[in-house]
């Protein structure tokens, strides 16, 4: 088989699982947080990041017109891999991805350059999210009349957390990883998994498990993978240098 001909075959294969694979639901909606609570919330944030009148990038984007905007995509701005790879893949900030990223950065986005433990508090997220909403023109994902879901829990189970894996069972499960992303630790065009600290990689596929990053063929495949054969890539991935 030529080189080409096995291009167009896995071209052919990746376009027929996009095909079968459902868009996700809209939102219900709920309510919203308080916007004067989410301003005092969000002096945490200027630290990093500027919003309103004349802001400009700082350590981190400007956050002005945020919803419905394409992650990694503020001009000017020096994004990380990671981010950019997210805006590749479809992350789009909407009332969800940017409680996901507020609550926990890396369970959005692997090795983000955010320098940020996150905010448990979903009550809190929602004020901030209130308030940067005011920054955005009508975005998309809020109706003028009727206000996106108020935050949830997107934190993993400290139980599933706690599995210990098996990395022989985890190098058996390899196989369809090592397709795309290689061993040696490579980047170039997907992003390394080689040496992924246990619970970074356990977050991101549950990420993918449960719909909260957009790549359609990785929620495919974290969605058919159990817990333990999870922990087991994890432990496998983990050990390689």
């Amino acid at each position: 088989m030529s080189v080409w001909t096995a291009r167009i075959i896995k071209a052919f294969s990746l376009a027929v699982m996009l095909a079968v694979i459902p868009a996700p639901g809209p939102v219900a909606a709920n309510e919203l947080g308080d916007p004067a609570a989410g301003a005092r919330l969000f002096k945490v944030c200027k630290a990093c990041h500027r919003v309103g009148e004349n802001a400009r990038n700082a350590v981190g984007p400007h956050l002005n017109g945020l919803f419905g905007r394409t992650a990694g995509t503020v001009e000017g701005f020096r994004y990380s891999k990671g981010l950019m790879r997210a805006g590749a893949d479809g992350l789009v900030w909407t009332f969800d991805s940017i409680d996901a990223y507020l609550e926990n950065p890396k369970n959005l986005v692997s090795r983000t350059r955010m320098n940020f433990s996150g905010m448990p508090s979903a009550e809190d997220r929602s004020h901030v999210i209130a308030y940067l909403r005011g920054f955005s023109d009508k975005p998309s994902d809020i109706p003028e009349a009727e206000p996106t879901s108020a935050a949830t829990d997107h934190t993993v189970d400290p139980a599933i957390l706690a599995i210990v894996g098996d990395p022989d069972y985890g190098e058996y499960l390899s196989g369809e990883c090592l397709t795309c992303h290689q061993k040696s630790g490579s980047d170039s065009g997907i992003p390394a998994i080689t040496g992924w600290l246990r619970e970074d990689f356990v977050v991101a596929m549950h990420a993918y498990k449960t719909g909260i990053r957009p790549h359609p063929v990785m929620r495919m495949i974290a969605g058919r993978l159990s817990d333990e054969e999870i922990a087991g890539l994890a432990a496998y991935f983990e050990s390689l240098e």
